[in-house]
């Protein structure tokens, strides 16, 4: 895992993308924010659990269907079961630790 400052690879109000093995974050005060980190760090976790690139199919997939679903892009995001591990978890630095494989199905809906 890679921690790069990449101010203008980031959209606007996006502070921090997981593109295995890079964490990118927008502001490189981040760096030192541990619960971003922790959070693009399940990122990771379950990138390698799907063999990377069908973690991204099934993150646009899921989106697609929660957007099908809300209509709203920001509820569609944060309802992807990816994100609601990620989210739930981010603040628990200790999650990767004792988190199981395939731990993100529990968030599927």
């Amino acid at each position: 895992m890679y921690v790069i400052v990449a101010k203008y690879l980031i959209p606007k109000g996006i502070r921090g993308i997981t593109i295995f093995p890079f964490i990118l974050i927008a502001v490189a005060s981040d760096k030192r924010n541990t619960i971003l980190i922790n959070h693009e760090k399940i990122h990771i976790r379950q990138q390698i659990e799907l063999l990377v690139l069908p973690f991204y199919i099934w993150y646009l997939f899921d989106f697609g269907i929660q957007f099908f679903k809300h209509k709203n892009k920001n509820t569609a995001y944060r309802n992807i079961c990816f994100e609601r591990e990620a989210y739930a978890n981010e603040h628990n630095l200790n999650y990767l630790a004792k988190r199981n494989y395939w731990n993100f199905l529990k968030y599927t809906t």
